[in-house]
């Protein structure tokens, strides 16, 4: 990567850590405990590692793209964050990854399933393969990394699993069909981890982002008339951002969220209201 590029990787790093000094909330129950995000490197991803990480925890963080990972470490260096590679539809390798996490940092009590890819596809173009590609990008991850932390918060006592849902399934957003179709099913998977892993202490719980406009929201499909429909959508009328998702995520990952399981924790304003508009 040339040296220009990376200095812009660094400054915005460093832009986002920075936006969150001011108005934090700070819950003592988060420090010293290790968590793992997957997607962690941009856009939400990035901002809930940069949450934890002034939350006082050790962050591990996986994602497919190194050079705005890298630069998201450095920026917190010497602080315990890092960057793991891994594309999480290869769960033998998402397994791999968890275990090192934890043998570098600790055990797993927080797990935020994030990763995931909103692409647009027209209905008619979906074939059996790609709809298999986008449930392994945006659902099966999900279940095997839960899976594979829970033992590890049984022996600790208890944990915390966020799942990232999203309301387009809610609105009936059309052209994203296997998008949609998998994060509707997250619903699901929240409420029946929430009751199977309840006996061991460890609460799963969904927070459902509306109208983020995130960097690659931006540059590929923002356009004034679509932020306009979205804000005139909404029962709140300004602009939600990265950090509305992550102060509600590092709030269900704290003891203040201890009686909290199974809960679809919507984030949009009011867009999915059903009586807006």
């Amino acid at each position: 990567m040339a040296a220009n590029e990376m200095a812009t990787l660094s400054t915005a790093a460093s832009a986002m850590a920075s936006s969150l000094a001011s108005s934090l909330a700070l819950y003592p129950s988060l420090a010293g405990k290790t968590a793992f995000v997957s997607g962690g490197g941009s856009g939400i991803g990035a901002v809930i590692v940069a949450h934890l990480a002034q939350q006082g925890c050790r962050v591990a963080f996986c994602d497919v793209a190194a050079a705005p990972s890298e630069a998201l470490v450095s920026h917190f260096a010497p602080a315990p964050v890092r960057f793991f590679p891994c594309d999480v539809r290869d769960i033998a390798a998402l397994r791999a990854t968890l275990n090192a996490a934890e043998h570098e940092l600790g055990t797993i009590t927080i797990l935020v399933n994030n990763a995931a890819r909103d692409d647009r596809h027209a209905l008619e173009e979906v074939t059996p393969e790609y709809w298999d590609e986008r449930q392994a990008v945006n659902l099966r991850h999900h279940f095997f990394a839960a899976q594979s932390v829970a033992p590890g918060m049984t022996r600790q006592g208890g944990g915390a699993i966020i799942n990232m849902g999203s309301v387009s399934w809610m609105r009936g957003t059309p052209g994203m069909i296997a998008y949609t179709t998998a994060k509707a099913a997250i619903s699901g998977l929240t409420r029946v981890l929430a009751r199977e892993l309840g006996v061991h202490n460890i609460r799963v719980n969904s927070v459902v982002p509306g109208a983020i406009l995130t960097e690659r929201q931006i540059k590929l499909w923002l356009t004034p008339e679509l932020e306009r429909e979205f804000i005139d959508g909404q029962c709140l009328k300004f602009r939600l951002t990265e950090n509305d998702v992550a102060r509600a995520i590092v709030f269900l990952a704290s003891d203040e969220a201890r009686a909290i399981t199974g809960h679809n924790l919507i984030v949009d304003g009011g867009l999915a209201q059903t009586s807006a508009g």
